[in-house]
């Protein structure tokens, strides 16, 4: 009987760590995609006169990290 519930315990953790990871990168997909249209709308602001460059430049090194932690997967959706 222990050694059912011991199978049932790690089954289910590893469900948890499974489950886990998902949430996380799901999570991870949307920071990457909120930075990616960050980064548009302040390029955008820029080409149309009433945006600065250094914003543009902030949003497009925010991406950059975002990328160099997480990868760069988001950007295939």
């Amino acid at each position: 009987m222990a050694g059912f519930l011991d199978r049932a315990k790690e089954q289910a953790q590893s469900a948890l760590n499974q489950g886990k990871q998902k949430v996380d990168e799901v999570q991870a997909q949307r920071a990457g995609n909120d930075l990616l249209k960050r980064l548009g709308a302040a390029y955008y602001a820029e080409k149309r006169g009433n945006g600065a460059p250094d914003a543009t430049q902030q949003a497009l090194s925010a991406l950059e990290a975002h990328i160099a932690t997480h990868g760069d997967g988001f950007l295939r959706g």
